[in-house]
């Protein structure tokens, strides 16, 4: 049963990272048969993950004709945007009087990458630093619930930024973690929050407003 439920997994993440980094187009059809032979395995778990897919807005399922990549939606990414800068925020918020001084070390390296990355044009190792970056105070805080979120709806944003944005705002970006970096570092956790909530609103161009503190 645990064999299963890592394949089912595995399969919904390979698909899941090829919608999001552009290899499956908006419209493109998706065909389970195809898509089993392409990953090796049953079309069981291809069916699973494209429901799962489905829910998370990346696919769309006609009935009795096919399913199809999604094509972007702005309120879908808006939403997304909203929860996603919701959560990393509150993470925040519960992690930075418990991180550690090689816990800011990683951040400050994993920073480092995304501006080599950024300026290199690399937008997958960007994303890849970026991550590691934001997953420290993630994985301080260690609250499942918000991990479960953001599992859910980080790759929404990475897709409208693969897609529409690219690394248009990555310079900034560099500077932004670097303001999280000094606020976690000075044990300001209101201030660290409201960088964090800023650093996600960073992948639209719409009017923002952050949360009260």
């Amino acid at each position: 049963m645990i064999e299963r439920s890592l394949l089912r997994d595995d399969v919904f993440h390979r698909l899941r990272d090829a919608i999001v980094d552009g290899s499956f187009e908006p419209g493109e059809q998706l065909r389970d048969l195809e898509l089993a032979q392409w990953l090796g395995v049953s079309r069981t778990p291809v069916r699973e993950a494209l429901l799962r897919l489905g829910e998370v807005g990346l696919v769309v399922a006609r009935p009795g004709r096919s399913t199809v990549v999604s094509d972007l939606d702005v309120a879908g990414v808006r939403d997304a945007r909203e929860v996603v800068a919701g959560m990393h925020a509150v993470a925040v918020r519960q992690a930075v009087d418990r991180l550690s001084e090689n816990d800011l070390d990683e951040m400050r390296a994993a920073n480092e990458r995304f501006a080599t990355a950024i300026r290199a044009g690399d937008l997958e190792a960007a994303h890849r630093a970026d991550q590691e970056l934001h997953g420290v105070p993630l994985r301080v805080a260690g609250n499942r619930a918000i991990a479960a979120v953001l599992e859910q709806y980080t790759p929404v944003l990475r897709r409208a930024e693969n897609l529409r944005y690219a690394t248009r705002a990555g310079l900034r970006s560099i500077e932004v973690h670097d303001a999280l970096i000094e606020r976690c570092a000075a044990g300001d956790a209101l201030q660290a929050s409201l960088v964090t909530y800023d650093t996600w609103h960073t992948l639209t161009d719409e009017p923002r407003s952050r949360p009260e503190g």
